[in-house]
Parts: structure tokens; C-alpha cells; sequence
């Protein structure tokens, strides 16, 4: 059965299924991206791929502005890496969400020597903080998982003090894309991927507006970034090569999430035609 024959009208599948999407292919996550489960920023072009991750992680963290002791709100928390960054480099106290049993049991192996970390096995949705609780938020690449991005955006809204800042990195459809960029690039993205339909960088601003942001800066992020899934496709196909438990993984057709090495080609080249973006979000 496809996975997103019980998904909700936005084209959302339940949050059992995502999370068993990021349990499902946990080794294969982590052995392709390492503990950042995101994008790499290539700025100089000269940075190893975990190089790139981890300055990601620093350049969105950087947009916070924290000061030591800040209350960090990590909604889409992965393995928990950026959050340690957050510990480690600011000080911060972070709160980190995840639905995958398997990403909270690596990210509560490790430790940080300065600030705090607590992954919290929770949706989002359901956790409702108390308002006015966190000085700061972050969504690096887990808005494109929420099936009411406006509901969303308000309760983080709702959870930061006043003057609190957030940040946004999400992938994006242009523009323009073709008809044949749409139907066999960023739907099937969308679908395999486990998350909502991708929106172009204009109607993702207008809803943080609406949410209540009073001021958001959009910093165009695509260039640098792009180079993330060519680094994935190598890495995948020296893995093909080399480690039978991939293998397997493709031959195994119960498993429905095997779909995702295809998905990292469509991916790879919807960047190549410009039928995706990449953009930071810093809101006020």
C-alpha cells in the first residue's frame, strides 16, 4: 500500500507515517548526511561536505542572535545536531522535537559540554508550550512535514516572548516551474518525501506575515546549497557499490521508503533546471 493513501487533504501523511519514513531509512540518514539531516552551505566551494553541514547549522543559528541561557525551541530536530551547536557555541537551552524514536535515541547518546539539549519524542502540534516561553525558534528543513503551515507559524507565533526571533530553511518551488518540472519533479519530491505540496519563496513570506511576524528577511540560499545532492548521489552510489545492506534495502519491495533513492535524483535535478530553491527565513 502507498503510504500516502491515508494522508490528509493537504497531501500531508499522518505523523505515524512520517515518522516511520525517518525510522525506516535511520541508518541509511545517518550514514548518508552524518548527524545534520539537512543541507550543507558550500560558501567557498572548498568545504567538506561536513564542513558544509555544520556551517549551515551555524549561519541559521547565527540569524538568533542567542546569548547564553536562551530558551531554543527546535521544532524537526533530526539527530539533534544544530541544537548542540546551539549548546555548545551560544550557551542556549534547547528544546528539540522530533517524531522518530530512532533519531531521539542517537541525539540522547550524546552530550554537550555547555548549554543544555533535551529531545523531546513529541509532534509539535501536540506539545503546546506555554506561551511566551522561548526566546528563540528554529525550523531548518521540517516546515515542508506540517500539514497546516499557517497553524504552525502561529503557534510558534504564540511560544516566543516578545522580540523573540525565528528561522526558517526550507526548500521551495520556483516561481515558474514547467508543467513537466511540476508533474514529475517537485510532486513526486513532495509525496516521497513525506511532506506537503513545496511553495514558492513569496507565498511562505506572506504566510509568516500573516502568522503575526512583523518583519521578514529572505535570504536566497539556493546557489550554495545545491551542491548538497550531488554529494548525496556520490555517496550513494559508492555505497550501491560497496555495502550490500543497500542493496537489500532497493530489493526489499515491502519497503516502501526504498522509493527515496529515486526521490534524491528528481531532487538533484529539479536544482539543476531551477525548478527548486532553497531560502533562510528570519523573522521578528
Amino acid at each position: 500500500m502507498d503510504s500516502r493513501d491515508d494522508s490528509s487533504p493537504t497531501g500531508v501523511p499522518p505523523v505515524a507515517t512520517i515518522a516511520r519514513h525517518y525510522d525506516s531509512l535511520d541508518f541509511f540518514y545517518r550514514d548518508l548526511w552524518g548527524d545534520h539531516v539537512h543541507h550543507g552551505l558550500w560558501e567557498t566551494g572548498a568545504e567538506s561536505p561536513a564542513q558544509a553541514a555544520e556551517q549551515m547549522g551555524r549561519r541559521v543559528l547565527s540569524s538568533l542572535r542567542l546569548t547564553p541561557g536562551a530558551e531554543l525551541v527546535d521544532v524537526g530536530c533530526g539527530y539533534g545536531g544544530t541544537a548542540r551547536l546551539a549548546a555548545e557555541q551560544f550557551g542556549a537551552r534547547v528544546t528539540g522535537f522530533t517524531v522518530s524514536a530512532a533519531q531521539k535515541q542517537y541525539g540522547d547518546r550524546q552530550s554537550v559540554s555547555r548549554g543544555a539539549v533535551e529531545i523531546r519524542l513529541e509532534d509539535w502540534a501536540e506539545a503546546k508550550l506555554p506561551a511566551a516561553s522561548a526566546d528563540a525558534a528554529l525550523s531548518l528543513e521540517s516546515i515542508e512535514h506540517m500539514p497546516d503551515r499557517l497553524a504552525f507559524l502561529r503557534e510558534v507565533r504564540r511560544v516566543l516572548r516578545p522580540g523573540g526571533r525565528f528561522a526558517v530553511t526550507t526548500w521551495l518551488a520556483a516561481e515558474l516551474p514547467s508543467g513537466w518540472a511540476r508533474r514529475h519533479l517537485l510532486e513526486p519530491i513532495a509525496r516521497e518525501g513525506r511532506q506537503a505540496p513545496l511553495v514558492t519563496t513569496e507565498a511562505l513570506r506572506q504566510l509568516l506575515l500573516a502568522a503575526g511576524f512583523a518583519v521578514v528577511e529572505v535570504e536566497d540560499l539556493t546557489a550554495p546549497t545545491s551542491p548538497t545532492w550531488g554529494v548525496i548521489l556520490r555517496r550513494m552510489t559508492l555505497r550501491l557499490l560497496t555495502r550490500p545492506r543497500y542493496w537489500r534495502m532497493l530489493a526489499d519491495v515491502s519497503a516502501s521508503d526504498r522509493i527515496f533513492a529515486l526521490t534524491a535524483c528528481r531532487i538533484w535535478l529539479a536544482y539543476r533546471l531551477g525548478a527548486m530553491r532553497y531560502a533562510l527565513f528570519i523573522c521578528r
